[in-house]
């Protein structure tokens, strides 16, 4: 932003990291833990007890690093300049797209662990930077989601194994529980995330900050000055 757009980070002020990130991770957290509230509703998950701190500093590495790293490139760049040109809408669907392709190669991914992450992943993500105008919040939503799933959980987090507080283990139809890929390619998963999306997006539409596409704006103030 500084080289290139030259101007300052206001997505990432320090001002606005706590007001940001302990409700996002909090919400993260509550989210996932909501899945698997509807997985042990569904017969689909044990809860086999204590399973020690081994996991919990990989665990803690990869929420963070993903967290920030991925909110940083896809949010903010990707989503953010779709936005600036083609509004809120259609930022959302093509960022959330890529975002799903991204995760396409992973272990155990298919076609509908890609949907279930663009679903999501891509569009609550995405949502929670418009309806903020910050990372923070998106930020601390993939933490506290990424880390419940495997820190505490021990689910396979996009495909990748983990170990974590508890022992939980899924089983039953891919459908329910995600499969390899783990549990955020649940239909579970998707339900919970797709309802707090709609919670975000109708904030933004009502606080004013979801954003039309640059030609329709264009189109508007040209019929304004026509006489």
């Amino acid at each position: 932003m500084r080289v290139l757009e030259q101007r300052t980070a206001d997505e990432l002020q320090a001002s606005n990291a706590v007001r940001g990130l302990v409700p996002g991770v909090l919400v993260g957290a509550g989210l996932f833990a909501l899945v698997y509230a509807i997985l042990w509703a569904l017969d689909a998950v044990t809860f086999g007890g204590f399973d020690g701190l081994a996991g919990i500093c990989p665990a803690l590495a990869m929420a963070i690093s993903s967290a920030v790293g991925e909110e940083i490139v896809f949010r903010g760049v990707v989503y953010r300049r779709l936005e600036e040109r083609l509004g809120t809408a259609i930022a959302l669907l093509v960022s959330a797209a890529v975002f799903g392709l991204v995760h396409a190669g992973n272990t155990g991914a298919n076609w509908v662990s890609t949907l279930a992450i663009a679903l999501e992943s891509g569009v609550l993500l995405a949502l929670a930077y418009a309806a903020t105008r910050s990372l923070w919040l998106p930020i601390g939503l993939h933490f506290g989601w990424n880390f419940t799933e495997g820190g505490i959980f021990g689910a396979a987090v996009s495909g990748g194994q983990s170990s974590g507080l508890v022992h939980a283990p899924l089983s039953g139809s891919p459908l329910i529980t995600g499969g390899a890929f783990g549990p955020e390619a649940s239909l579970a998963a998707v339900v919970v995330s797709l309802s707090a999306s709609f919670a975000l997006a109708w904030y933004a539409v009502h606080s004013g900050r979801w954003r039309r596409p640059r030609w329709r704006g264009q189109q508007a103030d040209a019929a304004s000055l026509r006489p």
